[in-house]
Parts: structure tokens; sequence; C-alpha cells
């Protein structure tokens, strides 16, 4: 029987339901994505937001947190402070001046936390990619004071929304409806609405909707903050140990064979250590794929299920990869993150296949010692190796 993986951090095992390693692999088909949330408070519906019904809800929010400020500053005033000592809040204890989003220029945080005033702008918030406590205070700050936020999946968001208390109206921004959807975060904007953009797990715009927005955004002149949080790659690249001192983020490979495997073949000479997405549903055909178009012995990442009860990260030979997931079920499960170290450094004596390519055109129209220079030029191959190389295959 198959061992199970040990649990990790039990004690911070309240998850995002469903969630992902960063993206969502899965296609969102339209007539499955709501564009009206019926559990809200405040309904969005085509591309209206019922701004009469949101202005009351938030002045009714305002109206209590001024009477919560009022009682809270009536205790902190007093002769003997709950807290005890000098008057000075211990941490945890927030005055009303609060400034927990730094830069901007605007806001004020009101003690309870519920209404915070921050700038008219889309703010580009990421979110965890399993594990709640890893939302960061600033994110928090942004969701509570955004009016509406756009976010990939509003059932999926829902669970985070509800889990920090958190009443702000949802409209869907996903790949399928991104460019009218992004009109109308521009009409929210025009109106004077503060914006939030989230997708299901990670930072917006990386292998996720979002890039579209955000462009369209600053085109029609409003302003864009980035609220830096989760992000499965750099997470994964974190724990990997690999000395690359460059990466290239790829997300995920296409879908069908023949397209994957060209495009791993145009990766092959990139020095860079190589970072890919991947679903549970494509892993082995994708990690099939790497070992045989690119060096076997290349250090190989696979990391799933990051920041969620059963993490797993695991590091060896590329060539052994596809041997590792098929030895057991439960490395197949979960959302993915690969690695690729770069390759290791050629011998100046060595001439591969690309450079071998450029020389044989080279030779085919000039003489040997021109051709070798010039290949060296094209290449960055050793002239020498080049030089030695042609000789052979004019000798041939």
């Amino acid at each position: 029987m198959p061992r199970q993986p040990v649990p990790r951090r039990q004690d911070q095992s309240r998850l995002l339901g469903g969630g992902d390693a960063g993206c969502r692999a899965t296609k969102i088909a339209p007539s499955a994505q709501t564009h009206l949330d019926k559990h809200r408070d405040v309904a969005v519906a085509a591309n209206q937001i019922d701004f009469a019904a949101l202005d009351a809800e938030i002045a009714g929010d305002n109206a209590q947190s001024a009477r919560f400020e009022h009682a809270r500053r009536v205790g902190l005033e007093g002769r003997t402070p709950r807290h005890g000592g000098s008057g000075v809040p211990p941490v945890g204890v927030r005055r009303g001046g609060d400034t927990r989003i730094p830069g901007l220029t605007a806001r004020h945080r009101m003690a309870d936390m519920n209404t915070i005033s921050i700038p008219v702008a889309l703010y580009v918030v990421a979110t965890p990619i399993g594990n709640l406590g890893d939302i960061g205070p600033r994110a928090l700050d942004a969701l509570r004071a955004a009016d509406v936020i756009a976010c990939e999946d509003t059932r999926h968001t829902r669970h985070l929304l509800d889990h920090f208390g958190i009443r702000a109206p949802a409209f869907a921004l996903h790949e399928h409806n991104e460019r009218e959807a992004a009109e109308k975060v521009i009409t929210l904007l025009a109106a004077g609405k503060r914006v939030a953009l989230v997708s299901d797990a990670g930072t917006p715009g990386i292998s996720d909707p979002g890039a579209k927005a955000v462009a369209a955004v600053r085109a029609a002149g409003f302003d864009v903050v980035p609220l830096p949080g989760p992000s499965a790659a750099i997470t994964a690249l974190s724990a990997a140990g690999l000395a690359d001192e460059r990466f290239l983020f790829v997300g995920f490979l296409p879908a069908k064979v023949g397209a994957r495997g060209t495009a791993i073949d145009e990766l092959a000479a990139t020095t860079a250590a190589l970072v890919f997405y991947e679903a549970p549903h494509r892993i082995e055909e994708t990690v099939a794929d790497l070992a045989a178009r690119l060096q076997p012995s290349r250090t190989l990442v696979i990391a799933r299920e990051l920041s969620k009860r059963f993490e797993q990260i695991a590091v060896m030979p590329l060539g052994d990869g596809p041997a590792w997931l098929a030895a057991e079920e439960n490395r197949r499960r979960g959302e993915f993150v690969l690695i690729v170290a770069g390759p290791p450094p050629r011998p100046d004596s060595e001439v591969d296949a690309e450079a071998e390519r450029v020389l044989q055109l080279l030779l085919a129209e000039l003489p040997t010692k021109q051709a070798a220079k010039l290949a060296a030029a094209i290449t960055g191959r050793a002239k020498n190796a080049l030089y030695a190389r042609a000789l052979e295959i004019k000798g041939g």
C-alpha cells in the first residue's frame, strides 16, 4: 500500500478549498461562470452596479465605525487604560491613524478595521496559493477598502472574503471576458470607486487573468497599485536550492503534444533555470517530454501542493522524473511547479548541434577559415573548435 505523505504544518490546515499552485490550469467555460453573485448584499448585474445601495451600505459602516472609534478613544484616554502601562497601546491595539498601506497619501484607517479610506485606483492583490495564513496585512487592507472586487471566480474568492469578514461585492474577470470586464473596471474607477483585482490564487497576471485589465486601466489614465504577496513560482524557487543566477518563467506549456515538444526544443539552448506550472492530469507527459528533449542529467525540482497540508518538494536528475512520478499515486496529485536547472557549461572544445548547423551552412558558401570565424561570431563558440570541426567536415 502506498505510503501517504506526512502532513506538514498541521496547525495551519485552514486552506482555500480547491485551490491551486498559483494559477488555474482548468479553463472556465463562459456558460459556467456567473456574472451575478446572488449572495451579495450589493447586486452586480450586466455592466451596472447599484451605487445607491453601495453608498448606503458604506455610510452605515462609517457611522458604526465612528461610534466604535469614539468608545475606543474614551477607553484609551481614561485614567487606567485596559492594557495597563502608560496609556500607549501594546502591539495589536491600533490608534485611528494607522497607515497600513505606505506610499498612499489620502487614507484613514478606522479602529474596527472595517472602513479604510484609500485613493481611487485599481489594486492588484496577491492572494494565498493554499494557506490562508499567508495573506499580508496590506492585501487585507486593500480588500477591506475596495468598493468592488474583480476576481477570476466569484465563488472561489468568496471563501477567502468570508473567512476575513469582507463584504465587498464581486464580479467575474477571467480569461474569457477580460476585455469586457476591464471596461467595467474603468467605468467603476471613473465613478470614483476603488477596485481590487484578485485571481483564484497567487498574483494576478502571472499565468492568470489580469494583464489585459491592468493595461486597459493604465491606458485610461487611472493608477494601478500592486500589492505583492504569494507566488507559486517564487515560493518553489526559494526552496529549490539551485545555483542558477537567472531563471526563465515559462508558465504552462502547450497542452497538445506537438506544440509542447516544439516549445521545449526552443528552450533547450536557454542557459537559465526554467520554471513551469502544470496540472495533475498532464504532469506525467510533461515531465516525460522534458526528460526526452533536454539533457537528462539536468536537475529537476518537483514542487506540489505548496503551502498546503501535503506540500512536497523533491529534487532529482531530470531523467529520473518519470519514474519518480510513477512510483506513487499521491505524487501525481495537486498543482505543480516544475523547475529545470540550467544546462552544465560546455567545454570550449565542444561544438553543439546549433553551432554545427551554422557552420555547415557557412561552409557551403565560404572558405573554411572564414566560415569558422563567422560561425564563432554567430554562435559564441570557440573559433579554434569550430575551425577543427570545419576541417573534419571538409576532410570527410
